[in-house]
C-alpha cells in the first residue's frame, strides 16, 4: 500500500534502537525524511548510517528530553528540519512495585514519559498549525489499560500519555493535525530479551532465548495471537497513523498487543 508519505518530514524520539529505530526505518522505507533522535551519539549514528545506506534522507539530533534546556535544543533543530510528523517514542521504564517505588521514581516516570513528550509537542505543534497539517503519535503501553504490578509508576505514566493525547486531539480540532496513541504489548527488543535472560534462573527457566520465548508467551504474555510482538509490528501501525490515509483517525489509543489486554 502506498501511504502517500513521500517527501514528508518526521522526527522519531528515542530512535537509537528498539521500537524507535524500527519506526524510523519504516518511515524511510515509505519515503519520509527522518530526524533520528537519542542521547548516545554512537547508537544514534549507527541507526542514521543504516538509514543512509537504504537511501534515506536522514539527520540526527541529540538531547535528553527530560531536561528543559536539552529538549529546547532538540526542538529548535526539529523546527529547522521542518518536522511535520512527530512520533514520541522516548520514555524510560523501571521495575518497581508499590513498596519499592519511591516518590522520586514516580516523578522520573512522569517527566520521562509525559512531560518529555509535552515539551516537544508544545514546541512543534504551532508550526504544524501554520501549515494546516501534521501528525502526532505518542507511544503508550498495554500497561496504560492493564497496569503492571511490577511497573506501577510506569503504568500510571503511560495512562497519562493516553489521556493527554486524547486531550491534544480535542485541542487541535479543525487544525488538520491528528493526535493518536499506539500502545504496544510485549515487544521483542534487545532490552526485553536481556531482561528475561537475566531473570531466567530465578524463574527456573532456560537461559537461551530460543527456549525462553515460548515460556514468555505462555506464562508472562499469553495472548490470542499466540506470539510476542515485534518492533516492526509497531512501526507498521505508526506509519499508517501518520499518513494522509489516516486523516479521520484521531484521539484513539490503538493497542498493538496481540489481544493481550483482553486476556483475563
Amino acid at each position: 500500500m502506498n501511504l502517500d508519505l513521500v517527501g514528508r518530514r518526521a522526527m522519531v524520539t528515542g530512535s537509537s534502537g528498539g521500537i524507535g529505530a524500527a519506526v524510523a526505518q519504516r518511515l524511510v522505507d515509505e519515503g519520509c525524511a527522518v530526524l533520528v533522535h537519542g542521547r548516545d551519539p554512537e547508537r544514534v549514528g549507527r541507526v542514521a548510517a543504516r538509514l543512509h545506506a537504504a537511501d534515506g534522507v536522514v539527520d540526527v539530533v541529540l538531547g535528553d528530553l527530560a531536561d528543559d534546556d536539552a529538549a529546547g535544543t532538540v526542538a529548535e533543530q526539529a523546527l529547522a528540519w521542518g518536522v511535520e510528523i512527530l512520533v514520541n517514542n522516548a520514555g524510560p521504564f523501571a521495575e518497581h512495585d508499590w513498596e519499592t517505588a519511591e516518590p522520586a521514581a514516580w516523578l522520573d516516570a512522569i517527566n520521562g514519559n509525559v512531560v518529555s513528550a509535552v515539551r516537544i509537542i508544545q514546541a512543534l505543534v504551532p508550526r504544524m498549525r501554520e501549515r494546516g497539517w501534521g501528525r502526532v503519535v505518542n507511544v503508550g503501553s498495554r500497561a496504560a489499560t492493564t497496569p503492571l504490578p511490577n511497573m506501577v509508576e510506569y503504568s500510571a505514566a503511560k495512562a497519562a500519555v493516553v489521556n493527554m493525547t486524547t486531550s491534544l486531539a480535542q485541542h487541535l480540532a479543525g487544525s488538520g493535525i491528528t493526535a493518536n496513541t499506539v500502545s504496544p504489548g510485549v515487544i521483542v527488543t534487545d532490552g526485553m530479551r536481556q531482561m528475561f535472560e537475566d531473570g531466567a534462573a530465578a524463574r527456573g527457566w532456560p537461559g537461551q532465548w530460543t527456549e525462553l520465548e515460548p515460556l514468555v508467551v505462555a506464562e508472562y504474555a499469553p495472548n490470542p495471537t499466540g506470539r510476542l510482538g515485534t518492533a516492526e509490528d509497531i512501526a507498521a501501525a505508526i506509519a499508517f497513523l501518520v499518513s494522509p490515509l489516516a486523516g479521520y483517525i484521531n484521539g484513539i489509543n490503538l493497542r498493538v498487543d496481540g489481544g493481550i489486554a483482553s486476556v483475563p
